[in-house]
């Protein structure tokens, strides 16, 4: 589906900054203490200070929930760190009622970890005499269920992942502006065109290698390994036997695809794909610059290129395209798409869970989480948002990231994941640098496996 030319929307008004100033605390310092009047809520705060975003959005929600609560006060208490440092500085933080807060926000790809370490209450009583549960899709519902069953946190929105294409490089390669790839070989060619027709650019960028982190696995690898599958049964893990599974020929074909962008120079140079600051490399240098032809990536984009931002870019919905990850030969369904997300949750130790229950009941609102996902350019897991026009027609290409929800798939969040993320983004950085075959890297990766799963592993 071709981006809809329709305006972009502003993010969210400026509040009142001196609220967030005021409750800007170290992730450390900051225990909930037992004021059963004071909730304090911890958030990821962007390590760029020109996105505000949740910042903006929370302090609204406190706002409201002050008004609509008399007599009680909510801390705000931002974790301004990279996403590693975050996960380490919030699960330092659980472990102690002196400093676990009553509400934290946790990413859907480690909060099986702190589940399995006790950090979390599990809401299922909470979530059962709240109607508006029902309105929450069934997979966004999954993301934060653990493996005994029960619900740790609400998510606020999923995330879905496609090919983004400049279209003033595709026109100068005589590529067409509606640009639909059928399969792997389709997204290759495209790329080798855009090399020999417009040298002056980058084709193709796959985030790669340990650097980019779990960009590189979920947004780079697993949107290649998911497709290399018939579309019914997971390849990394099985969830009948509760096993990992090792690298087969699709993990193969999936490390031969990132091979040939790196060893045919098809994407950024090497020094460049394994920098770091990668992602915002390209999403505030080589997108907006015309620099970059193809981009597999995530839905999330826009929100850096919004009025405010400090990367605004408001004609990218005409200077951009949208086409579907394809299947590897084109088999059923067609389409790739890998979500993710974030969630609020309960820590065990919090000081006033049924505040912070009530202060997520405020944030999940129809109208709040319409808000939420218009501003930070998130998929609705709200049936009623998503079948709302007003969502639909509030930023170009929501539409067509929402759809891909019926065809995306959750990572295996388990307790090892991180661990078997590593080790995939271990192998795709071996054949970036070109220092392992894709046979020494899938092999090394079959290694690290049986010990990140402790040996829980169906050999391929």
């Amino acid at each position: 589906m071709p981006v809809r030319p329709t305006a972009v929307r502003t993010a969210l008004p400026v509040l009142l900054a001196a609220a967030l100033t005021a409750t800007a605390l170290t992730a450390c310092g900051s225990g909930s203490g037992s004021d059963p009047d004071t909730l304090k809520v911890s958030f990821k705060q962007s390590t760029d200070n020109s996105i505000k975003v949740m910042d903006e959005f929370l302090a609204g929600i406190k706002k409201q929930f002050e008004k609509e609560n008399p007599g009680k006060k909510v801390e705000l208490v931002p974790i301004k760190a990279p996403d590693s440092e975050y996960y380490t500085k919030v699960q330092q933080m659980l472990r102690s009622p002196k400093t676990a807060p009553d509400l934290v926000y946790e990413d859907t790809f480690l909060i099986n970890s702190d589940i399995t370490s006790g950090y979390l209450k599990p809401l299922d009583a909470y979530l059962a005499k709240w109607p508006d549960w029902s309105q929450f899709i069934d997979t966004a519902k999954t993301a934060a269920k653990a493996e005994d069953g029960k619900t740790y946190g609400v998510p606020d929105g999923t995330d879905t992942r496609g090919l983004w294409f400049d279209k003033g490089i595709f026109a100068r390669a005589g590529l067409p502006a509606d640009w639909q790839p059928k399969t792997w070989d389709e997204v290759l060619d495209a790329a080798r065109t855009i090399k020999k027709k417009v040298p002056d650019v980058t084709p193709l960028n796959v985030y790669t290698g340990k650097p980019a982190g779990e960009a590189a696995t979920m947004q780079g690898f697993e949107m290649l390994l998911y497709g290399t599958a018939d579309g019914t049964a997971d390849p990394l893990y099985d969830t009948a036997t509760k096993k990992w599974i090792a690298g087969g020929q699709g993990f193969k074909d999936a490390l031969s695809f990132v091979e040939m962008v790196y060893r045919e120079k098809l994407g950024p140079d090497v020094e460049t794909a394994l920098d770091p600051n990668i992602q915002t490399i390209i999403r505030g240098d080589l997108l907006p610059k015309g620099k970059l032809g193809i981009d597999l990536d995530g839905s999330w984009l826009p929100q850096d290129w919004l009025e405010g931002s400090g990367h605004e870019w408001p004609e990218w919905s005409q200077k951009l395209g949208l086409a579907y990850m394809p299947t590897q030969h084109g088999q059923a369904p067609g389409k790739v798409s890998m979500s993710g997300g974030w969630t609020w949750a309960i820590p065990s130790k919090a000081a006033n869970p049924d505040l912070a229950f009530d202060f997520i009941k405020t944030m999940q609102t129809k109208a709040n989480a319409q808000k939420w996902y218009i501003a930070n350019s998130g998929i609705a897991v709200r049936k009623d948002v998503a079948e709302d026009p007003a969502y639909a027609d509030a930023q170009p290409g929501i539409t067509f990231f929402t759809d891909l929800v019926a065809s995306t798939h959750y990572r295996p969040a388990y307790p090892a994941y991180p661990k078997v993320s590593t080790a995939i983004q271990e192998a795709m950085e071996g054949v970036t640098t070109g220092d392992m075959s894709v046979e020494e890297a899938a092999r090394a990766y079959d290694e690290e496996l049986k010990t990140a799963a402790d040996g829980k592993v169906i050999e391929k």
